[in-house]
């Protein structure tokens, strides 16, 4: 099974660079993407009913704003759109997709925004979020989130961590809910298999020449609970797919 998570920065313009050639050449089983901005009333039929998937959009109630899906080869067992609190489900943030030994959740974490005022909602959806994974491993699930969590983990995870300290994305508040997923035993896929790589992001600002240059964020990730992560085979960052300012990361999993 090969799992891929984008935030395509606005589907639509993401169909126009070229996203389903992207997505018939990924080989992908299940693409879970983030900021969408649309729902699947305001899409065209070939993002509705991609080539060879089922696609499932969550919009929000807001247009234009936010926006997750799931488009998957294979028909999970059941969907449940959000969390099940609409402070968080009405911005259409999350998916659940129940694939029998495992709960696939793609998730799109709210920014704290500039004057930081948005950083006790994210919070509090972060909360909630690990909330519902650990009630979905306390049913004996195995749990695999992805999604532009939009959080820079460690120094390691953008190129300027120093002049960021103060800046929601590398918050110490929001680094801190990273090692309590860690400390709960989730497991960071790719930075567990490159635990020294740097210049490994997946986010770069749409000005000053940034993605050029490689000043960027690892926004994007995969976490695995600890029951799967004998099966993870890969976890991979795509900065050759262009399309959005963030690239896809992948997930191989036996």
């Amino acid at each position: 099974m090969r799992f891929f998570s984008w935030n395509v920065n606005g589907i639509r313009a993401a169909h126009k660079k070229g996203f389903l050639d992207w997505l018939q050449s990924s080989q992908a089983d299940v693409v879970c993407l983030q900021e969408t901005r649309a729902g699947a009333a305001q899409l065209p039929e070939a993002l509705n009913r991609p080539d060879g998937y089922q696609a499932i959009w969550v919009a929000g109630e807001r247009k234009g704003y936010s926006g997750v899906a799931l488009l998957t080869r294979h028909a999970p067992q059941s969907i449940q759109m959000g969390l099940g609190i609409e402070e968080f489900d009405c911005e259409g943030r999350t998916i659940q997709a129940d694939f029998g030994d495992y709960v696939l959740i793609t998730a799109y974490f709210p920014t704290g925004g500039r004057d930081l005022s948005r950083v006790p909602y994210k919070m509090a959806y972060k909360a909630a979020f690990l909330e519902t994974c650990e009630r979905l491993r306390a049913e004996g699930k195995g749990v695999i989130f992805c999604g532009d969590v939009n959080t820079a983990h460690r120094p390691i995870d953008l190129a300027r961590p120093k002049s960021n300290q103060n800046h929601t994305g590398f918050l110490p508040e929001e680094r801190a809910w990273i090692d309590v997923v860690l400390e709960a035993g989730y497991v960071d896929a790719y930075r567990t298999l490159n635990p020294e790589q740097e210049g490994a992001y997946t986010w770069w600002a749409q000005w000053g020449g940034a993605r050029d240059r490689n000043v960027g964020w690892r926004l994007d990730y995969f976490f695995v609970s600890p029951d799967l992560w004998p099966r993870v085979e890969a976890a991979e960052i795509h900065p050759e797919v262009l399309g959005s300012d963030h690239c896809p990361v992948s997930l191989t999993l036996q």
